[in-house]
């Protein structure tokens, strides 16, 4: 950020936040309840990128249409970004919350037990949707905290989320593995269910600020865009490193299960866990932007996702032999493009909740709706590029995305020194 993106961070840090009920400053405890509730709820974000070797085939989808499955959850949850989570700014937030949790149960039962891809390609949409209460969540936990201590909430509250995401993986193929796809998706509606109670027992009230109409906060969102050139910089480069991520993990399940590997469900659930290391580093990043590193973070995480995709192909470039050299350096690609997003994620996301407290739902709707159309874009490329050149061509185009993203970083120091 230059000079006067600094000095309006500054502002906002001092400006009126919205009025909860949950006490002067956020506990551990309360962070342990959003860092817990948002990594149940992204689970069904990408479980079906490890599903999708399952899916495709159980309900007639051909190769290349596998990213569709995975797709679909991710528009979902892009469209409920632009369109339900703006309502955080008009809605207490606490009903708001646990009405998109009732939606999300009712999607994932009905996912259970779709007859067809067509129809399961509705309800993940739905589903997506509805788990973008997820966004509605961070910016209460961000409006609790304490001045200046932003990062350090938000970074603990994203570690939540990181570990759902990948965590989620490996859960889905070990439920998968025993019980079968539509297993996970009942349990899944279950532990909503479980949530929903929850928070509704506990979560704080949050009364927003904003005084309009529905209509009037979706128009404003385009004019957020506008005024706001940290939200549009940090929103762009955190679409190109989420389809990073997405390409790599739609299509590397496919890549273990065929030779040297020979991975099986259980197999690469195992693998997947090995990515939630990268989750670890979450609070770090978060604790570096508060403490000025933003830029030169930002661009370590960007040279990761670059040389992960690179260190990926050379250990999938192995057809016969010992394959535990080669599966060990995948395990490493997948830990360095974990962290490279993981970091990229909580430097962006702390620079745009710093920007507007009166609109802070629909900023951080924007973000994370535009970084997940990135996410969405990838899968289907992950399914089209892995039909079209196999694993060499995945680990191309999730590079590209990389190296968009460090251009911009280039462009941003060029416009800004």
């Amino acid at each position: 950020m230059n000079g006067t993106d600094n000095a309006r961070v500054a502002t906002a840090e001092l400006a009126e936040r919205p009025r909860h009920t949950g006490g002067s400053a956020i506990t551990r405890s309360q962070i342990l309840l959003f860092a817990t509730s948002v990594g149940i709820i992204v689970t069904n974000l990408f479980a079906p990128q490890t599903l999708v070797g399952l899916i495709g085939p159980s309900l007639g989808a051909a190769a290349s249409e596998g990213g569709l499955v995975s797709m679909a959850t991710l528009l979902g949850y892009a469209a409920g970004l632009f369109f339900l989570v703006p309502l955080s700014d008009l809605v207490e937030n606490r009903v708001l919350v646990l009405r998109m949790l009732c939606a999300a149960v009712l999607a994932a039962a009905v996912a259970s037990l779709a007859p067809s891809a067509a129809s399961l390609l509705v309800v993940l949409f739905i589903l997506g949707a509805a788990c973008s209460c997820i966004q509605v969540l961070v910016p209460v936990a961000a409006s609790m905290a304490p001045p200046r201590q932003d990062g350090r909430v938000i970074g603990d509250v994203m570690s939540g989320l990181m570990f759902g995401i990948l965590l989620s993986r490996p859960i889905a193929s070990l439920v998968a593995d025993a019980f079968g796809w539509r297993a996970f998706y009942g349990i899944s509606a279950a532990a909503l269910a479980l949530l929903a109670i929850l928070l509704g027992l506990t979560l704080p009230r949050r009364q927003p600020l904003a005084h309009t109409s529905y209509a009037g906060l979706i128009a404003s969102l385009v004019a957020l865009l506008r005024q706001e050139p940290v939200l549009r910089r940090r929103a762009f480069t955190a679409s190109l490193v989420m389809a990073a991520f997405s390409v790599f993990w739609t299509a590397v399940a496919l890549r273990l299960a065929a030779p040297p590997f020979d991975l099986g469900q259980k197999g690469i659930a195992l693998f997947a866990l090995v990515g939630a290391g990268g989750a670890a580093v979450t609070p770090i990043f978060g604790r570096a932007g508060d403490r000025g590193f933003t830029r030169s973070a930002t661009i370590l995480c960007h040279l990761a996702l670059i040389a992960a995709p690179g260190l990926a192909a050379w250990a999938g470039a192995a057809r016969t032999g010992d394959a535990w050299v080669p599966l060990i350096l995948m395990g490493v690609s997948a830990v360095l493009l974990d962290i490279g997003v993981t970091g990229d994620q909580t430097l962006g996301r702390r620079a745009v909740n710093l920007l507007q407290p009166k609109a802070r739902g629909r900023i951080n709707g924007l973000f994370v709706g535009i970084f997940f159309i990135g996410g969405a874009i990838g899968s289907l490329l992950a399914g089209l590029a892995w039909a079209w050149g196999g694993w060499n061509a995945v680990c191309a185009v999730g590079a590209l995305f990389g190296v968009a993203a460090l251009m911009v970083d280039w462009v941003e120091y060029a416009l800004w020194r």
